[in-house]
């Protein structure tokens, strides 16, 4: 089936609503969602989780005998077709107060904080890596600059030998090897 500019789409409804249909589908019991799915807070506006398509909606008839889910479509409003949900309408029984809600709402935070870890373990060193990393920690500059003298007539002994010009016969094929730097220099005028 292609889609036309013709199909209807999803429209925002109203969140009160004056019908007297009732879904046939079995009441909704509070106590049976999870808390984090319900939203008592403001009681004249209380809003649930559909069972049937995941989306917020709102109870209508807070004051009223029958309380039930708004007429509501699956999708996204102006985006997806226009495809009602089965619980519409489908009557919500409030077998719970709204301080049981908090009550559970609060353990139930509680419950979710308590299985998310909280300490960040580091990965175990090796023991050649542990002891690098503390003798580097105990460092001080005048430590380093001690280090450093020790070395510096190891690498002014490497350089001198670079410098040096190999004994034996020189290279017959090739060109001399200049022993100077050479710099260029500007042409006199």
């Amino acid at each position: 089936m292609t889609i036309t500019s013709a199909m209807p789409r999803a429209k925002e409804r109203k969140s009160r609503t004056r019908t007297k249909r009732v879904s046939s589908l079995p009441a909704i019991r509070l106590s049976q969602l999870r808390p984090s799915h319900i939203d008592l807070r403001n009681p004249l506006k209380a809003v649930l989780v559909c069972v049937d398509c995941g989306t917020w909606v709102p109870i209508t008839g807070m004051q009223d005998k029958v309380q039930k889910l708004v007429p509501h479509h699956t999708g996204k409003a102006y985006v997806d077709a226009a495809r009602r949900c089965r619980s519409s309408n489908r009557r919500v029984e409030f077998d719970m107060t709204i301080p049981e809600w908090c009550q559970a709402l609060t353990d139930a935070v509680k419950e979710a904080s308590s299985r998310q870890g909280t300490a960040v373990l580091p990965k175990a060193f090796s023991p050649q890596t542990d002891r690098t990393l503390r003798a580097r920690a105990e460092r001080t500059p005048a430590g380093r600059l001690a280090d450093w003298n020790v070395v510096l007539p190891h690498v002014a002994n490497a350089d001198k030998n670079r410098r040096a010009i190999p004994a034996g016969d020189a290279p017959t094929e090739g060109p001399a090897v200049p022993l100077d730097t050479l710099r260029p220099q500007r042409p006199a005028r």
